[in-house]
């Protein structure tokens, strides 16, 4: 259980550092130096708050994902339960049938 938690947070990390680079990537550098000083201040702010969602998203999707495996892994094994039930059941029915047991 502890390695596939690991293995989550492992490509969770993977995720954020690609989507942090492609985010790195679509910044407009066409812009003139005056331009670039004079909104350097302005850009700053909001490129932290672009990166401050982006991560709490990204947080978000990896914790619905390991809240639905784990409902995922209990349906499963609820499931394989109730088929060994289900085999008991129809062996004790099958021996009562053929007079085995009384």
């Amino acid at each position: 259980m502890e390695a596939s938690i690991r293995r989550s947070l492992q490509i969770l990390l993977i995720f954020a550092s690609i989507s942090l680079q492609f985010f790195s990537g679509l910044s407009d550098d066409s812009s003139s130096s005056k331009k670039k000083a004079a909104s350097h201040a302005t850009s700053h702010g909001s490129t932290g708050t672009k990166v401050a969602i982006v991560c709490f998203a990204l947080v978000a999707v990896g914790l619905f994902s390991f809240f639905l495996f784990k409902l995922y892994q209990k349906k499963k094994r609820e499931e394989q339960y109730a088929r060994l039930l289900k085999l008991f059941e129809e062996d004790d029915e099958l021996e009562l049938e053929l007079g085995l047991r009384d």
